[in-house]
């Protein structure tokens, strides 16, 4: 894999020609800015910019101005290899936090073994209504110990409004959800996203994960999609790079508001 060169493709494709994540979003292209503006409880961020030493404090408080102008809290989604190189102390210096870093993985689908089967006692259920969001939403919350609302939410509207935008997927032990997530192809690109991936503590290192990752990399096969990209966190890193996924960059959240 060219590395540069995919991921010159990917800023194009999904930064700076990025398309709104979900319905009550919408893409705001100001100057050397793209973000987005979504209702609650939908995501608003900075998905992109093209800033250099000279307009980038204007930018940034143009953007805070902006989300609080509409009572918004948002994040800059800001990655290592955008400019200038001081972008990060420039945001964390205007009042933004910055949250744990991740790395930008990208894989060729047909690099990639789709033959993984989930491990004994495990059985991997499409998801494709309000039932099958529950149990995603389940196994989220136990995986991450975090809230669900904003995923139940973001699912239930996709599958609503336009269910060829995602495609969530979760396993079950015994009839309880011990994973999840979903993949969420972006058409007239070549890149599929994996997101959301995540298993409770006691079927961690099981291979579930793995048998996750082969279900939705099937999934954007079938579809014509060439490249699967996600965000990985140190946990999920080497297990990505074991299955073929290259590091192109990093991204780090940086958060405004409460």
């Amino acid at each position: 894999m060219d590395h540069a060169a995919v991921l010159a493709v990917y800023d194009r494709d999904l930064r700076e020609g990025a398309r709104p994540d979900g319905p009550g979003a919408r893409i705001e292209r100001a100057g050397r800015v793209v973000r987005q503006v979504a209702d609650p409880p939908g995501w608003n961020a900075v998905l992109w910019s093209g800033l250099d030493a000279a307009d980038a404090d204007r930018a940034i408080h143009e953007q805070i101005d902006r989300f609080t102008g509409l009572g918004r809290d948002f994040e800059w989604k800001l990655y290592g290899h955008d400019g200038p190189a001081d972008l990060a102390g420039r945001l964390v210096a205007a009042g933004f936090r910055a949250e744990p870093a991740e790395t930008l993985m990208v894989a060729e689908v047909t690099g990639l073994a789709l033959d993984t089967a989930p491990p004994d006692g495990v059985s991997c259920v499409a998801v494709t209504d309000a039932a099958g969001v529950e149990l995603v939403v389940a196994a989220h919350e136990r995986a991450f110990g975090t809230d669900g609302t904003a995923l139940r939410h973001r699912l239930l509207a996709r599958l609503a409004a336009d269910p060829g935008t995602v495609v969530a997927v979760a396993a079950l032990a015994d009839g309880e959800p011990v994973a999840a997530a979903r993949m969420e192809p972006v058409p007239g690109t070549p890149f599929a996203g994996l997101w959301g991936g995540g298993t409770v503590a006691a079927w961690r290192g099981r291979g579930v994960y793995r048998t996750l990752v082969a279900h939705r990399a099937r999934a954007a096969a079938d579809r014509g999609y060439r490249y699967l990209h996600v965000d990985a966190s140190a946990m999920s890193r080497p297990i990505l790079e074991r299955l073929g996924f290259h590091a192109l960059s990093t991204t780090t959240p940086y958060v405004y508001g409460t």
